[in-house]
């Protein structure tokens, strides 16, 4: 019986060739290393928020965060319009609490949305062991917005350094552990999004971009009272790069859409309401936003006269001659 083998030069040549199709050129090689770090950034940024949970046990620590598991656990057994109109005679005893209008809801409607979203999934999970773990969910989720927040305002390294410096920054992972359940949980994360989408917006001059900072904005303002950061720093931001010189269309097109829609989004929850309009802490926005219709008008005008001049000294040299 014969038996068939393949020639030396055969074998030698896939030997020779499996190398080369297995390997990654520099740019490939660069994204893979890029991702891996990534990754463990993410889950050095979740494990390091479990130390409680590890030593003793999954729970609900201090009282805000206590009040906050109460509320969303209404929301999920009740609905939306119904923890919306709640009226809590346990809270605020003897006067009781109305719900809606006395918080920002945006952490309850994003715990209960995970919970909807894992029972989907046919994870049975209790809305309990949610609201303990959506605070380091949240916060492994900034990393990847850090390192974008970086990579666009210097590079992919310096995104690498910021998502790796706040995944260990003492002052967040204080207020976001395991069974930390209140609203800086998810603020943060809403806080660092906002400020990197309406960057790419200024950098960019997209309507797209734009439109997404005013809903993170939006987002923001659901989940914290800390949103008056956003609606003074990004102003402030503005106001300095038209000191500088430094106006474009793109800037003009991110203020006003991220401000106006923003606004109109912020008002929609009850415990802001009018404030946004009202209130002393808001008022630089507004002024800044009227200044940016200004700026425009009068580079305009400017071009407008200097124009005009031009056509005049034109035509005084024509009848001259």
């Amino acid at each position: 019986m014969a038996v068939t083998t393949s020639s030396p030069s055969t074998i030698q040549d896939l030997l020779n060739s499996l190398p080369k199709t297995l390997k990654l050129k520099t740019k490939q090689q660069e994204l893979l290393l890029r991702i891996t770090i990534l990754g463990l950034i993410y889950i050095l940024a979740f494990i390091t928020r479990l130390f409680s949970v590890l030593r003793y046990e999954s729970m609900i620590h201090e009282f805000d965060p206590y009040f906050n598991y109460r509320t969303t656990l209404y929301l999920t057994e009740h609905g939306f319009s119904e923890f919306w109109n709640w009226f809590d005679s346990d809270s605020w005893y003897p006067l009781g609490r109305i719900v809606g209008g006395t918080l920002y809801p945006g952490l309850m409607l994003t715990a209960a949305g995970l919970y909807k979203i894992l029972h989907f999934l046919r994870f049975a999970v209790h809305i309990r062991e949610v609201c303990v773990l959506t605070a380091p969910f949240f916060a492994s989720n900034t990393t990847i917005v850090a390192y974008f927040f970086g990579k666009e305002i210097w590079d992919s390294g310096a995104g690498i350094v910021a998502a790796a410096l706040i995944a260990i920054c003492p002052g967040y992972i204080s207020r976001s552990v395991a069974g930390s359940y209140d609203n800086e949980g998810v603020a943060i994360f809403a806080l660092l999004l906002t400020f990197y989408l309406f960057v790419k917006a200024v950098n960019t001059g997209s309507l797209s971009w734009a439109l997404a900072s005013a809903f993170g904005y939006f987002y923001m303002v659901s989940a914290w009272g800390g949103y008056v950061f956003i609606i003074n720093l990004v102003p402030l931001y503005v106001l300095v790069l038209l000191v500088i010189g430094r106006y474009s269309l793109k800037l003009y097109v991110a203020y006003n859409c991220m401000y106006v829609l923003g606004m109109l989004l912020a008002m929609q929850i009850r415990f802001v309401g009018f404030q946004h309009v009202q209130s002393g802490e808001h008022m630089a926005s507004m002024g800044v936003f009227f200044l940016l219709q200004v700026v425009p008008s009068t580079l305009h005008c400017i071009a407008f006269l200097l124009l005009l001049l031009m056509m005049m000294k034109g035509l005084i040299a024509t009848l001259s001659l």
